[in-house]
């Protein structure tokens, strides 16, 4: 009796296997279903179309970051639309990168214009204008002596800044200019004072007090006053409260 139960039972649970597991694949065997198209959706949206299609979905994220476009927006995705596929297959759909870079400006001082440009545009920063400045040395024609942003400031893409480009005036004199007085002023006026001036903005240092107004110059090199040569660096330092 407990042998016929035995066989019984082994009858039942392989008819089970067979209608559970065995049948469907055998019956997804030789199957496929066509891959959607889900670029340009949002990527929870994206996801509920592949499941709708019986397919699953794998997340990444691009490398280059693509200015208007949102993080959560698929950008491409692996296999293709219209790619026929086993069901259950995982497709991967790429991300926009998260974060956007950041770019730490260097000191153009001395390079042609060329290359700056070029260098911008890697990292899609905007000259927004150009100024032509007087100079007295052949070899800074057309090279940059001035720009409104000081080295290392750090830059998100988008970003804007100008530049002064030399030209040569061959027998002639550059006229000296008297730097701006800058003193008291917040960093940002201060800055756009001394390049409507025809100056550039050097180094920033910072000088901690609890009793100046934070984020205002206290000290300027050159001074004010002085006369220089346009282009020439003016390197402030500014007030900060102290922790």
């Amino acid at each position: 009796m407990k042998k016929v139960l035995l066989v019984v039972v082994m009858l039942l649970f392989a008819g089970f296997v067979a209608d559970k597991v065995i049948m469907p694949l055998y019956t997804l065997h030789g199957s496929s279903v066509r891959v959607p198209d889900v670029t340009g959706l949002d990527a929870e949206v994206a996801r509920g179309r592949l499941h709708q299609a019986g397919l699953s979905s794998t997340t990444g994220y691009s490398a280059v970051y693509l200015r208007d476009v949102d993080s959560s927006t698929v950008i491409s995705q692996r296999p293709e639309a219209g790619s026929a596929v086993k069901p259950g297959r995982g497709v991967a759909i790429l991300l926009n990168k998260r974060e956007r870079p950041e770019y730490h400006l260097p000191d153009f001082y001395g390079m042609s214009l060329g290359d700056v440009r070029e260098l911008l545009e890697q990292h899609d920063i905007v000259i927004h204008d150009i100024q032509e400045q007087a100079v007295s040395v052949e070899s800074e024609e057309g090279r940059v002596v001035g720009q409104s942003l000081p080295p290392s400031t750090v830059l998100s893409d988008g970003a804007s800044l100008s530049l002064i480009v030399g030209r040569y005036q061959q027998g002639g004199e550059v006229a000296m200019l008297p730097v701006p007085n800058v003193l008291g002023l917040f960093l940002k006026d201060a800055r756009e004072e001394i390049i409507g001036a025809g100056f550039n903005t050097g180094n920033v240092f910072y000088e901690y007090s609890s009793q100046l107004v934070p984020s205002t110059v206290i000290n300027q090199k050159p001074s004010a006053n002085t006369l220089c040569e346009p282009g020439q660096v003016v390197e402030l330092t500014i007030v900060i409260e102290p922790e």
